[in-house]
């Protein structure tokens, strides 16, 4: 759990955008388990800094893009090329490691297309454990019915990968006295848009925050279709961490993406 939680923070470090606690070593604990130690960071819940967490999200979101055309100016450009940037351009779809949103465990094996990545390993693997802990029929037959409909959702959308936090709930944010932090991702390279679909459904980020992040990557066609498909992904996992209470608003998103 925690090499991935520590590989996902040391991306994010590395892209100089938004504060993470600084991670330090994984430990294994005498009798079992582990531990991540890292950087303290004196806290307090997220407020006056939430335009400027938007901005830097939005910032994080656009690191490996920017990389991408920093890199290809400079192969164009006379004299320049080779040495000039540190990092190279990401341009599929997953992470190195595995990593745990909760406490199940997240297989980010790397992928060509966004769609075929987010189908087959954010929610067919949910609906797995739907399937072996429920049987749900009526789950069964809505995915079953929507895997038909997601292509269409991302008509004419060019998706470059953008390194997200994963799991970014009003639980997994806060500032210091110098900005604001980011802590416990679940990192992996996706669709930016990925990033505010569990942001929006437990509340916690303000208007400020929003305009901040949506005035730096505007709204794209089709976004709001999109958002419950990604939501749909954490009421899913939501049910299978806590149980059934989460089954309608799972259900309910699936009726409406298939109408």
């Amino acid at each position: 759990m925690f090499e991935g939680e520590m590989a996902s923070l040391t991306a994010i470090l590395r892209t100089d955008t938004v504060r993470v606690p600084k991670p330090i070593k994984v430990l294994d604990a005498p009798g079992g388990g582990s531990a991540l130690v890292m950087e303290h960071v004196d806290m307090r819940a997220l407020d006056s800094h939430a335009a400027r967490l938007g901005t830097q999200l939005a910032d994080l979101h656009l690191e490996n893009k920017r990389l991408g055309e920093t890199l290809r100016k400079e192969a164009s450009t006379v004299g320049k090329g080779g040495g000039q940037v540190d990092r190279a351009f990401v341009d599929k779809f997953g992470f190195d490691v595995v990593t745990c949103c909760g406490y199940l465990p997240q297989v980010n094996d790397w992928q060509d297309d966004w769609v075929t990545f987010y189908a087959r390993q954010r929610i067919q693997p949910q609906m797995d454990m739907v399937e072996k802990g429920s049987g749900d029929r009526e789950a069964r037959e809505l995915w079953s019915a929507l895997q038909l409909k997601i292509p269409d959702l991302f008509r004419d959308l060019d998706i470059v990968p953008a390194l997200l936090h994963g799991d970014l709930w009003a639980g997994n944010v806060a500032e210091d006295s110098s900005g604001p932090v980011i802590f416990d991702p679940a990192s992996f390279y996706g669709h930016a848009e990925y990033e505010l679909a569990i942001a929006g459904m437990f509340g916690g980020f303000g208007r400020s925050f929003y305009s901040a992040y949506h005035g730096a990557i505007p709204k794209a066609p089709g976004f709001e279709a999109r958002l419950q498909l990604y939501q749909l992904f954490h009421y899913l996992n939501h049910w299978n961490h806590f149980g059934s209470g989460y089954r309608g608003s799972s259900l309910n998103i699936m009726r409406n993406l298939v109408r």
